[in-house]
């Protein structure tokens, strides 16, 4: 049983499977200060200086000055700027990896096509 593990673990595709794993995981954290530190600032300026990542609905019907203090005063409170800012994420690393997946595709060798006779 161990040395089946081992040649598993030394197969390339669980290998290639780790790497891209580490690799995605830095490059999600590029694409997060991507969104935070450059995209939503230039959104929070068209929208009149409005930190859109500390828009927020307190459910109790209350108003609060920030996200912050509505929390400290238990007030159960709806995100709506950090989705946002997590579905921008999203479709910027969604995009990214549909741009590197079209150029690998290009240089794959064709599969043949085996025609029955």
């Amino acid at each position: 049983m161990g040395n089946e593990f081992k040649k598993f673990i030394a197969q390339g595709s669980v290998l290639d499977l780790a790497v891209g794993v580490i690799i995605g995981g830095a490059f999600a954290k590029i694409i997060n200060s991507l969104v935070a530190d450059i995209f939503m600032p230039i959104i929070g300026l068209f929208l009149r200086g409005v930190n859109v990542a500390q828009q927020f609905i307190s459910l109790n019907g209350e108003t609060y000055a920030n996200k912050e203090e509505a929390i400290k005063a238990g007030a159960a409170v709806l995100s709506y700027g950090n989705f946002l800012q997590a579905s921008l994420d999203f479709i910027c690393i969604a995009f990214v990896l549909f741009l590197v997946v079209k150029q690998a595709n290009k240089y794959k060798k064709p599969v043949p096509v085996v025609v029955a006779t």
